[in-house]
């Protein structure tokens, strides 16, 4: 199960997520969602921590977080 989830559907690509993420593994994506967007993803699943902080920061709540 992955520890973070993006609705990337939803995601307007505002970065707030990866300016916040302490650990640095949340990236904008190359590809473009259906709205014309960068959305963000986790880039690097191994080093989150699961602290919550992207989806506490993000103004349209896309992004769930799980803790392992």
């Amino acid at each position: 199960m992955s520890k973070v989830v993006f609705d990337e559907a939803k995601c307007k690509g505002c970065g707030v997520c990866v300016h916040f993420c302490p650990k640095k593994v949340i990236q904008m994506a190359d590809r473009i969602n259906a709205k014309g967007y960068h959305p963000a993803y986790l880039a690097n699943e191994g080093d989150c921590i699961s602290c919550g902080t992207c989806g506490r920061m993000c103004p349209d709540a896309v992004i769930e977080v799980f803790k392992p």
